[in-house]
Formats: structure tokens, sequence, C-alpha cells
């Protein structure tokens, strides 16, 4: 065994862990430490031992074991905790060395980080990982962001452990400055939240609506990861959805229905508020999560609020057609919505992102991994300038040909009572962006009105404004801003 390590791993939970196992294997020393120091001991008696992996104790020792430039990645908990690391092991290093915070972090803390660790002569690099336990042992997606000189140091690292395409190309590269690359991952995980609330909301239309069994939409759900649909999570539904109790019953029944969050999906939806982008079907999925969390409250309210439980007497096999039609539309805005809100952040932050080149990240290892993403590179690859999927050839037809499936599907959700947020939310995007006029000018009539927020008119150029007296007793001053 090599007395000094490629690379350092700090946070042995079950990411960590695993990551170093896949650093290993692809022929690395790795020097592992752990805040709780038994998880260190506990790790080097049972998976790691007999490998190239080096515990410590102390961060000196951590320091003392690493090759020049040291490199440090970090597997701990976003927030405070990264910051105190820091600050507890920058009098340690020397310029040039070079921390890696694997976790999930706010961008703007990558950014705020970047920032001092540069200002300190050392490297910093924020990088989105996903995959969960198996993509981080066997090859997770990789977005790394941040110093840029510190990526040609960590690239064949980064690469050698990243899922790989049929090709050999890995599911890793350059992402951008600062915090491109928890930005890019944030995205990643305000999409997963987008797809999974289709994906259940598909699930509760087949339940409620169509009275299917969970072996019923097993075989559903097995049939489309054959086409079009193909991807990690219709993949695992189908699993989920066989799986049985020990009483032979299916175990999804038995799940509680009130689901968990990190926080991802609500920052992607916050920031896109700040930007000013209609991510409507992602924040409608938080939101989802976040009413499923009020079931004690749903429980009284459904012996107080009553609402429609017509029978469905249409053909259960045309319905689920359908349904897989409006599923994809769906699955196309939520990606258009996402990219737009890369596109936003590139320009706010002057990130050279390249889109087609995310699309391929995502396209294996990573928990939205889909077919669906080969589509994404080939839009970028025929118009680099594309900034918003809907026009691309290939998912404005999908979208326009599905449209009337997809209309089917949400209204007889809502006539039926049930719940369609991520669904209509959708719908009611794709009807938005395609409509020439919006009811907007009654709006800004109204903010004139109360607050002299002035208008623009059709009849005369855009950028001249105009403040109306509507009351004949509220003068003609007008506020000075105006912000659309």
């Amino acid at each position: 065994m090599k007395k000094s390590a490629d690379i350092a791993l700090v946070g042995l939970a079950v990411m960590g862990e695993n990551l170093v196992l896949n650093m290993e294997s692809k022929g690395y020393t790795v020097v592992v430490y752990n805040r709780t120091l038994s998880k260190v001991d506990a790790f080097l008696k049972s998976r790691a031992k007999g490998k190239n992996i080096i515990g410590v104790h102390s961060l000196e020792e951590l320091v003392a074991s690493l090759n020049r430039p040291r490199k440090i990645m970090l597997m701990i908990k976003a927030g405070k905790a990264v910051d105190s690391f820091i600050e507890q092991i920058i009098n340690f290093l020397e310029p040039g060395d070079i921390i890696v915070d694997g976790g999930n972090s706010h961008y703007q803390d990558t950014i705020r980080r970047t920032e001092y660790m540069e200002s300190r002569g050392l490297l910093y690099i924020g990088t989105g990982i996903s995959g969960g336990e198996q993509g981080a042992l066997h090859g997770p997606s990789i977005m790394p962001g941040g110093s840029q000189k510190a990526w040609p140091k960590l690239k064949p690292i980064l690469q050698s452990i990243a899922a790989k395409l049929a090709d050999g190309t890995p599911c890793c590269d350059w992402i951008g400055s600062d915090g491109a690359g928890h930005f890019v991952k944030m995205v990643h995980n305000g999409i997963e939240y987008g797809d999974m609330q289709l994906i259940a909301e598909t699930y509760q239309l087949m339940r409620n609506l169509l009275g299917m069994t969970a072996d019923e939409m097993h075989t559903v759900f097995e049939e489309w990861n054959r086409g079009e649909l193909e991807s990690y999570l219709i993949e695992i539904t189908g699993h989920i959805l066989q799986f049985k109790d020990e009483d032979g019953l299916p175990l999804v029944n038995k799940i509680l229905d009130r689901a968990g969050q990190k926080g991802t999906g609500k920052w992607t939806a916050i920031t896109a508020l700040d930007m000013g982008i209609p991510l409507t079907l992602i924040a409608e999925a938080v939101f989802a999560r976040c009413l499923s969390a009020k079931k004690q409250e749903r429980v009284r309210a459904a012996k107080l609020l009553s609402g429609p439980r017509a029978p469905f007497d249409g053909k259960k096999s045309e319905f689920i057609r359908n349904l897989k039609q409006a599923l994809y539309a769906c699955k196309i805005i939520s990606y258009t919505q996402g990219y737009t809100l890369m596109h936003a952040a590139a320009a706010e932050h002057n990130w050279k992102l390249d889109y087609g080149n995310i699309a391929l990240m995502w396209r294996n290892g990573c928990i939205i991994r889909s077919a669906f993403l080969q589509k994404i590179k080939d839009a970028y690859a025929h118009n680099p300038q594309l900034n918003n999927l809907l026009l691309d050839p290939f998912f404005k037809e999908k979208v326009l040909s599905g449209q009337t499936a997809w209309r089917r599907v949400t209204s007889a959700a809502l006539n039926a009572g049930i719940p369609v947020p991520a669904f209509a939310s959708a719908l009611c995007y794709f009807d938005g962006y395609r409509s020439e006029s919006l009811p907007a000018n009654l709006i800004q009539a109204q903010r004139d009105y109360f607050g002299a927020h002035t208008y623009e008119r059709v009849d005369r150029p855009e950028g001249e404004f105009f403040h109306t007296d509507w009351t004949g007793k509220g003068g003609a001053t007008a506020a000075s801003v105006y912000t659309a």
C-alpha cells in the first residue's frame, strides 16, 4: 500500500464510502477522514479492508498523507458544515491545493467559497453528483464547476469514476466558473422533482380513475420503459409496483402518502422566481410534496369536503395510450423549463454552458437518466442558440401531436376530482407560451390604477411609458420603476 494518497475524501456516509471505493477501484489511493473517528476505523475494518485506502484521525494527518497539489473532496452536509471545515483546514494548505465540495451546496455558497479560496491562493470546485448509492459506487453523473485551474488536476479522477455512455464518453465534464456546477445539479434535482411528480400523478390516475391494480400498472410501466419513455424513474416505478410485502400484497399500497424533500427542488423554484423564469411544473412538484406533508389535515378535510366521484366510462386501453402521450408532453415541458432557467443563470453569471453536453452528462449515472436526453443533445447540436426546447422541430412535433391526448387526460382528471398539478400546470405553460396575447394588459392597468406603475401601449413603441389618472383625482405623478 502506498504511503501517500492521490486524493482525500471527508465524510463517510453512504455516498462518501461508495465514492472512495469507486476511486480505489480505478487505481487511486484515497485517504479518508470523518468527524466521528469511529467511522474511519469501522470502514477500514470492513469495506475498505485490504484496499489502497488510508485512514486518518486528524486534519494534520490528512494533509500530510496527500500528494501535491493536495486534492480534498468533501461529502458532508451542505451549509455551515462546509464553511466550518474550510476554516479548519485552510491554514494547513499551500497555494494550488484544491478543495472539492461534492455535496448539494447552494450555488450561491459555491460562488462565495470559490472567491474566498482563490483570494487565499487556493482552488475550489463545487461539483454536483447524482446517482445515489449505486451510482457513487459504479459511476455517477458528475457536474464540476469552480476554479478553472483546478480542472486539469481533477479531470482524470472524476472522469474515471463517472458513469460512461456506450461509446465510453464519461458523464462528467467541466460546467463553468464558480457556482455553475452546483447550479446545474440544482436544476437536475428540480427536473427530478418534476419527473417524479408526473409519474406519481400518472400512477394516481391509473389507480383512482381506471381502478388498475399494482400488477396491472407494473405491466404498463414495464412496457413504457421499452419505448420513448425509457428512463431510470420509469424503470424503478415498474419495480416498485411489482414488489410484494411479506403478506404477498403490494408494498406500495402500505407506504404513507407523505413525501419528504431535502430542499434542492425548493431552491430551484425560488431561483426561478428570483430570475423571473416561469418554472411552473417544478414549482408545483415542490408544492405537491408540501401538501402531501399535511396528512392529518387532509384526513380531516376528506371527511368534510366532497368532490365528484364519477366512474370512468371510457376505454381503458385508449386512456392509457393517451396517458403515455400526455406524460411525454409534460416531460418535455419539465425539461424546457429547467433549460430556460439555466439560460437565464448563464446570462446573469456569465457562464458559458454547453447545454447539449449537459444533457449527455445526465444520460447515464444520474437519477433523471433517460433515452429522452439524447433528443436534447440533438436539439442543441442542430441549433446551439436554441432558447426554448418547444421551438426545436422534434419537440414541437411531439407536443403538438400529443396535445389532444394531453388535454383529454387533464380534463378527465379534473372532472373526476383527481389532483394533477404537474400535468395541469405544464399544459397551462404550453398554452401561455404559445399565446400571442395574454391578459397581462389588464393587470398592468390595475397596477397603474392603484400604484401609478405606468404601462406600455400596443400602438406606441416599446420602452415608452404612460400613466393615466383613472379616477380624475390621482394627478400626473407616476412611479419611477417599471419592471416587466
